[in-house]
């Protein structure tokens, strides 16, 4: 009973201090669940699948049975991170996610740190011509101000006197 009071404490101290963590330590956790079982061949199967997933059966579309090893997890739509509502009251805002949500398989492609799925603003032809521009520029700029070498201002070194030599070491 001294370890589960000891517990609450910790929580207790942790929820104080931060909410979210509170919430990330018990609640964000790897869902056992949702590790991958075989291809649902089926309908109750694909059923109990879809519930398992938290989807509806009418939105579960399991990912081909092509032997890269998905099995009955959820074909889900690739929609990257940037492209979600950013006003949507999410349960973790920073990923842009809902508790007991399916995840993508390939989740590393679909980050706010990553590339998207959607078109660029700018034509693969209009990066290359840019990209050759600024290239060309600077190379063009390179050539014409190679012979205008700049130096730091420097006069010639000043000795004492006329120049000569004041004094010498003499050997006894």
């Amino acid at each position: 009973m001294s370890a589960l009071i000891k517990g609450f404490k910790l929580a207790n101290q942790i929820s104080n201090r931060s909410p979210m963590l509170l919430y990330t330590t018990t609640r964000n956790h790897w869902n056992k669940d949702f590790k991958p079982a075989p291809y649902p061949k089926t309908e109750e199967e694909r059923v109990a699948a879809a519930k398992k997933y938290n989807l509806l059966p009418e939105e579960y579309k399991p990912y081909p049975d092509d032997g890269m090893g998905y099995g009955d997890y959820p074909h889900l739509p690739d929609v990257s991170a940037d492209l979600k509502d950013p006003y949507y009251p999410y349960d973790l805002p920073d990923l842009k996610r809902n508790f007991n949500e399916p995840v993508h398989a390939e989740i590393d492609y679909w980050g706010e740190d990553r590339v998207g799925p959607e078109p660029t603003l700018i034509s693969g032809r209009n990066q290359l011509l840019a990209f050759s521009g600024v290239m060309i520029g600077c190379f063009a700029l390179y050539l014409w101000l190679e012979d205008k070498r700049m130096y730091r201002p420097a006069v010639k070194k000043q000795l004492p006197g006329d120049g000569k030599v004041h004094y010498t070491f003499e050997r006894n």
